[in-house]
């Protein structure tokens, strides 16, 4: 391929990779991970709430990796609550998870930034070492997307099966109980799903640019050239 072209490629992937850091920062300082709707339990069982009188017990709940924010109803109007998750949750939540998604988040914040440099110098410098060459190239793509994976399995996980919205619901509360009626993944969640894509992305671009993987097995040109030499 014409070096005008790698050029090119080596630009819009690192531009990419670049979008893909400044996203992700963008969704560690967000509060939108996780939207969700808790029910009053306890109010709606007093009172035997059914159909359109169970609307003035549900109430709404939205939350990130540092902070977050409950508004509940018992019947008597929206409360709100504003929490945090250093040091008010940490008793309650899976901190290891927790603070494993938030590490996580950081090296696919850094390595992005990295990527993106390396992919510039690629573009408009001379690589002259393994690390700043193609196979460095497809190094940062794996570490930045195998993060990402990394991300979104620990903190489903952590919703999911810890059912961490409920902890949050219930913090702070003696004679109320909560449940979560329904439950989303908000937009920074899909951010790091689409900085996975976009990694994963750059990889290709890189093998389309002419470059083999990592570990792939050259040809043998013996054996090629001997094929040859019994056709003449």
């Amino acid at each position: 391929m014409p070096a005008q072209q790698k050029k090119i490629i080596f630009c819009v992937a690192g531009v990419l990779s670049f979008a893909c850091a400044l996203g992700t920062a963008a969704a560690i300082g967000s509060q939108l991970w996780v939207k969700a709707t808790i029910l009053c339990k306890t109010g709606a069982l007093l009172v035997n709430a059914t159909g359109q009188e169970l609307e003035k017990f549900i109430g709404k709940i939205q939350y990130g990796l540092f902070y977050g924010e409950r508004v509940r109803q018992c019947g008597l109007g929206g409360r709100p609550l504003q929490f945090s998750f250093f040091p008010d949750l940490l008793r309650i939540i899976p901190a290891s998870i927790h603070v494993s998604v938030i590490l996580f988040c950081t090296v696919l914040l850094v390595f992005a930034l990295v990527g993106a440099g390396f992919f510039m110098f690629n573009a408009f410098g001379s690589p002259y070492e393994t690390l700043h060459g193609p196979i460095g190239l497809y190094l940062w793509s794996f570490i930045t997307c195998s993060c990402g994976c990394l991300i979104m399995i620990l903190f489903s996980s952590e919703v999911k099966i810890h059912r961490l919205s409920e902890k949050i619901a219930n913090f702070k509360e003696g004679s109320f109980i909560f449940k979560t009626h329904s439950e989303q993944f908000a937009n920074s969640f899909w951010i790091i799903l689409g900085c996975s894509l976009v990694q994963f992305l750059n990889a290709l671009l890189i093998r389309f640019a002419g470059f083999d993987f990592p570990f792939s097995k050259p040809k043998d040109s013996g054996t090629v050239t001997g094929a040859a030499d019994l056709m003449y």
